[in-house]
């Protein structure tokens, strides 16, 4: 993989902002040609520094109402299979490995406190779980 430059960092900030943007806007706030952009984006996507393009939804738009944050402490070398047991529940939307008091940081959406508490409860009897501490979401005050 190349590293990035300049104009490189600087499409993937606007991209970030909005994926969607037509190149030939992204080419004049560049101030690029259209075809630089277009072959910029490719080599990114080739090189895997451009992964997918997603779509992000503002978190009311959702059917899942509470959000929650869940940090785990995991025992010694069992990281790898406390990740795979987390994947299996379609209520976690993301499990990021951490450095510091915590070993993962699982982000989770559910429909409903009681589902939440379920889950919580199934969290706790994962093989491998040491301790956890989770903290509702109640408020997003930046969201890219």
């Amino acid at each position: 993989m190349s590293r990035l430059d300049a104009l490189d960092r600087r499409l993937i900030a606007l991209l970030r902002s909005n994926a969607r943007r037509p190149v030939v806007e992204l080419a004049r706030e560049l101030g690029v040609s259209r075809a630089t952009v277009q072959n910029r984006m490719r080599r990114l996507e080739r090189e895997g520094v451009i992964r997918a393009y997603t779509l992000s939804l503002k978190p009311e738009a959702e059917d899942c109402p509470i959000r929650a944050l869940a940090m785990i402490s995991v025992e010694g070398r069992m990281g790898a299979s406390v990740s795979r047991a987390l994947r299996g529940y379609p209520d976690i939307v993301a499990i990021h490995n951490t450095n510091g008091r915590w070993d993962l940081v699982v982000e989770i959406r559910t429909e409903s406190l009681e589902s939440f508490n379920r889950l919580l409860g199934e969290l706790r009897l994962i093989d491998g779980v040491l301790s956890s501490e989770t903290s509702l979401l109640l408020d997003t005050l930046r969201n890219e």
